[in-house]
């Protein structure tokens, strides 16, 4: 009978060791660009719903002669006139509210009418750039969005 000569087949140590830390490093940039996917699709929801909440507001004053109160247009409540719905629910802002240029923000949508409601002003925070809006706090009002202004830090 012959002998066979078994060879140890396998990989060794540092082989291993290598293959682990390249598949840490792939996982650790995967995640980075996930962090920075999800940013970025947050401000696109929170330009969306400001724009939402713009139209709601202005077919409100068509019908109404004034901007909501603060109360009729809390967020998440419904703006709402003599029947008709122009917003079923006001959105709130995505989480989180204070990441990247909002860091110092307070976070979450504000929305505030002039004394006698013929104005309205609504203030909101990117993490970054979107939808052709700059990051960090913004002003929406009648005549469009602004950046900085009253209520910005």
């Amino acid at each position: 009978m012959q002998k066979k000569n078994f060879k140890n087949e396998g990989f060794t140590l540092v082989e291993l060791l290598v293959v682990i830390a390249i598949i840490g490093l792939l996982s650790t940039l995967s995640i980075v660009a996930l962090n920075n996917a999800r940013m970025k699709a947050r401000d696109a929801v929170r330009v969306a719903n400001i724009k939402q909440m713009q139209t709601a507001f202005e077919l409100y004053y068509n019908d109404a002669g004034k901007y909501p109160t603060t109360t009729i247009a809390g967020l998440g409540g419904s703006v709402r006139y003599n029947g008709a719905i122009y917003m079923a629910i006001v959105p709130t802002d995505p989480s989180p509210q204070t990441e990247g240029a909002c860091s110092s923000f307070g976070g979450a949508y504000t929305y505030a009418t002039t004394t006698n409601s013929s104005s309205y002003q609504l203030r909101y925070c990117l993490g970054g750039s979107s939808g052709g809006v700059t990051a960090g706090c913004h002003n929406a009002t009648p005549a469009g969005i602004a950046d900085g202004g009253v209520g910005c830090p």
